[in-house]
């Protein structure tokens, strides 16, 4: 960790949890330390009192008649009803309690604000305004909700370590490369360290 690193309110702060799904998780390489990290970040979150996030991307019937033909990366998922609302593949991963007080994102494309449910009037109401991503795959969901929440003026931390693409340098190039412009970059274990005491 550097000293660069702002810390962290934790009442003004939301971890996101995203696409932790069977169907997800089967397509990264080392799916175990993606989730194990994630869950450190949970266990965290939990302790502070973090508001946390669950995002899952899954389809309604009339999410798939909804896809047109022209979207080159949807249009197989919706003609082969792949991660149909209610399927095994679309839940979240079972290690994954959610609380009552958490708020749980179904979307149908990749941003985890692609969705119906309000998520930044959500997250403006409970007064935060700093995001703590982790998710699968890093070029999918972890990229567009990082560049949507930076142009929303959410304040951004990204946990590399709870972050897996199916293609490693797709992963080395957005943690190293890309993500540093709008989020502070660091390991999941850094979080302790960065929390102000409430």
């Amino acid at each position: 960790m550097t000293s660069t690193v702002p810390h962290l309110d934790p009442a003004r702060t939301a971890l996101f949890l995203m696409d932790f799904q069977p169907a997800v998780l089967a397509a990264v390489a080392d799916p175990d330390q993606a989730l194990s990290r994630a869950h450190a970040a949970l266990s965290w979150a939990r302790s502070n009192n973090v508001q946390v996030v669950h995002v899952r991307v899954a389809f309604a019937p009339e999410d798939f008649a909804a896809v047109p033909a022209l979207n080159k990366a949807f249009a197989a998922v919706a003609e082969n009803g792949f991660l149909s609302d209610g399927s095994p593949e679309a839940d979240l991963h079972e290690s994954f309690e959610v609380a009552d007080r958490d708020i749980t994102v179904r979307k149908t494309r990749f941003s985890a604000f692609a969705s119906a449910t309000d998520v930044r009037g959500l997250l403006r109401d409970r007064g935060v305004d700093t995001l703590v991503l982790a998710g699968l795959s890093t070029g999918g969901v972890v990229l567009t909700t990082l560049r949507q929440a930076a142009d929303d003026d959410f304040a951004l931390y990204l946990l590399k370590d709870a972050t897996a693409d199916p293609d490693p340098e797709v992963h080395r190039v957005l943690t190293e490369k890309v993500f540093p412009h709008q989020a502070h970059v660091i390991e999941t274990a850094e979080l302790p360290g960065l929390t102000k005491p409430a």
